[in-house]
């Protein structure tokens, strides 16, 4: 294999693909990213077995070949090199890296090692979504999720396709987000809904990798997800597990409303969760007829604080206690200036979201009183 390429366009590759590299002792090639070179294509892809990504990026193919290397030591090449034009050719059991004033030479491990890379059974059915859409829904919903073993159904993002929408949702049974993308934002030939459990991880790096411009294509078959652009294909292996039934959880009457300017909120919350205890506690309080929100939070060993906050309000709750770090992921999750909160008693959900936007909301459950 001999190849030209441009530094910038190598470590945008290398970048792409360098978190589904996996940590095994008795399979060391997992460390090491497929090089491939083919027909003026150069293609990288790193996997850890449970998922694998594949971009291509351009360059000038000399000769084909391919070869495997220790993607995080090629990473750190890349990033301190000075030149932006590199010369990488194979010889015998290394990779030459040589521009005008320096050389490498890092070990290998022949290609053929390398684990073979699944495909999707059923690729004639798609659905094609926006990638502005597909990176802000999984940004909102991975929020919510939490990475468990015994639970695997929390360490997720359940889609559920219904022919003229596309449901997301993520719970870790303390918070649960759900977004919906519209029939505007996405095309398919699917005939029947279908639902599906993809992994927060696989989830997190699609949200990472694909871009605003970027047209993405969906498939899967019973235990499998690809998800490809014009560059990337992400393939990972799907959850067998049923996600929660939540729709009785969302609120539908509240006790109090009220309607406040989204950073302030943020800002109080940080300066108030200053003060609170271990389990990151701060209290809301809204009293009838005030046109006001007070926060406050209290610990023996640090003192206590308390911020009031105007918004236009309606009813009253009294002292709900919640994770002022839950509740912030939130309130970054929503778009826009103001920020709807709707509360009841302190063992009922409370729900956030963007007043006239139908398409987000984050449920988070106060913490109960002991």
């Amino acid at each position: 294999m001999k190849i030209i390429i441009i530094k910038s366009n190598l470590k945008d590759g290398i970048n792409a693909i360098i978190r589904a590299a996996g940590e095994n002792q008795t399979l060391p090639i997992l460390k090491n990213a497929l090089i491939e070179a083919a027909e003026n294509t150069i293609r990288l892809t790193a996997t850890n077995l449970e998922v694998a990504i594949t971009t291509t990026i351009p360059g000038k193919v000399i000769e084909t070949g391919k070869t495997t290397v220790p993607i995080a030591l090629l990473g750190d090449v890349i990033t301190n090199l000075q030149s932006e034009r590199l010369n990488i050719e194979t010889k015998n059991n290394t990779l030459e890296i040589k521009t005008d004033n320096y050389t490498a030479e890092l070990q290998t491990i022949p290609a053929d090692e390398f684990p073979i890379i699944p495909k999707i059974k059923n690729t004639s059915q798609h659905l094609t979504i926006k990638g502005g859409a597909l990176k802000e829904a999984l940004a909102q919903t991975t929020t919510s999720a939490q990475f468990s073993e015994l639970r695997p159904e929390l360490s997720s993002v359940f889609f559920s396709f219904s022919l003229d929408h596309l449901k997301l949702a993520a719970t870790d049974s303390f918070r649960l987000s759900q977004k919906i993308i519209s029939k505007n934002h996405l095309t398919t030939n699917h005939t029947e809904p279908f639902k599906i459990l993809i992994p927060l991880k696989t989830a997190q790096e699609i949200s990472r990798i694909i871009r605003d411009d970027d047209e993405a294509a969906i498939t899967h078959d019973a235990t499998q997800i690809a998800v490809t652009t014009e560059r990337t294909t992400i393939i990972s292996r799907l959850i067998d597990g049923t996600f929660p039934d939540y729709e009785y959880l969302i609120p539908k009457e509240f006790a109090a409303e009220i309607t406040i300017n989204r950073e302030e909120l943020l800002g109080a919350l940080k300066l108030v969760g200053v003060f609170s205890s271990r389990v990151s506690e701060v209290r809301m309080k809204i009293s009838e007829n005030q046109k006001s929100v007070e926060i406050s939070s209290a610990d023996q060993a640090t003192g206590t604080n308390t911020y009031v906050l105007p918004g236009v309000a309606k009813g009253a709750v009294k002292d709900i206690a919640f994770n002022w770090r839950y509740l912030g992921d939130g309130l970054r999750a929503l778009s826009g200036e103001q920020v709807f909160i709707g509360l009841n008693d302190d063992n009922k959900p409370a729900i956030l979201k963007t007043p006239g936007e139908a398409s987000y909301f984050y449920i988070l459950m106060p913490i109960l009183k002991t």
